[in-house]
């Protein structure tokens, strides 16, 4: 069970276009839930169903509907709204709060936010926020870069050459996102998101050199603060008893909380430059999700030798 929260407090540090209405002595108020409420049968009094414990966002089809109401309505109607749970209220367009929402929240230590931001914008921008700062989140050993607009994680055991990896191919215009330890949450049903823990943001390890900071030494075009993982690379050492792919038929993946990323196996071998390879793979996947597929394409061209071949009655 995720137990992340995230305090009125700091949704208003993030976000400088949201102001406080009333209730500033609530802003430690917790947010526990990512979806967002916008009261509408609630209005006109059905509370069967009232997602009382999550952000409740009105924007001017809300407050018209509220102020075209009787003030002992209005009254009955906010102070239902006003659920012990509520973590707080925020109102879109820069709209006038009605007096009787202000002091039932007040009255429930309730905050009230306002925002000039359309309603559409505003909940688009605080679901993303409270997606990302609720998500559960994990930690991964590893190296996240970003190549060719593509997050690849590169995995393997400690000293096989992950960060020498990435050096080399943040040398050739990719970007880091993430050294050694990589931050993973789940930003919706399909995307996976890696970033870097803030102490170790910027920054690789290379043996024998030390820590590098990759933002002061290469610029702020070699880094990113986070990026959608589309692959995952897992380096291990050469051992000619293992069956490493050939053709790329085999079609494995690595699970992260409810996503299958594609998985590929790379062998370490002197000689072998990495980071050509990582670059290649990448590039092969983004095709194959374009609609080419090389490795169909040659067992199409194979099929069609062989057929060829039986016609001609030669054998291949």
């Amino acid at each position: 069970m995720n137990t992340n929260t995230v305090t009125v407090q700091e949704l208003l540090e993030d976000m400088p276009y949201v102001k406080v209405a009333a209730g500033e002595n609530f802003l430690d108020r917790q947010i526990k839930v990512s979806d967002l409420s916008r009261p509408a049968l609630e209005l006109t009094g059905y509370f069967d169903y009232y997602p009382q414990n999550r952000v409740q966002l009105l924007g001017k089809t809300e407050v018209s509907f509220l102020n075209r109401m009787t003030i002992d309505e209005r009254k009955i109607i906010v102070r239902r709204l006003c659920d012990p749970e509520t973590p707080v209220f925020l109102i879109s367009r820069g709209l006038e709060v009605p007096e009787e929402l202000l002091e039932a929240a007040t009255n429930r230590g309730i905050p009230v936010l306002v925002s000039e931001r359309n309603t559409t914008r505003l909940s688009a921008n605080v679901m993303n926020y409270l997606e990302q700062h609720l998500s559960e989140r994990r930690d991964q050993h590893g190296v996240l870069v970003e190549i060719y607009g593509m997050g690849v994680l590169i995995m393997g055991e400690s000293g096989i050459g992950k960060s020498e990896t990435a050096l080399e191919l943040i040398q050739r215009g990719h970007r880091l996102v993430a050294d050694d330890r990589v931050e993973l949450y789940m930003m919706d049903e399909s995307r996976i998101i890696g970033e870097a823990p803030e102490i170790l943001r910027h920054l690789i390890e290379i043996r024998g050199v030390g820590v590098i900071d990759i933002l002061n030494m290469f610029g702020v075009g070699s880094v990113r603060e986070s990026t959608v993982i589309d692959m995952v690379i897992d380096l291990k050492q050469w051992d000619k008893n293992h069956s490493f792919d050939r053709l790329g038929n085999k079609v494995e993946s690595m699970r992260f909380f409810n996503v299958d990323l594609p998985l590929l196996h790379i062998p370490v071998r002197v000689g072998r430059n990495l980071a050509t390879i990582i670059e290649v793979a990448a590039m092969n996947i983004r095709a194959k999700r374009m609609g080419y597929d090389a490795t169909a394409q040659f067992e199409q061209n194979l099929t069609r030798l062989i057929e060829q071949n039986k016609d001609d009655g030669t054998e291949v």
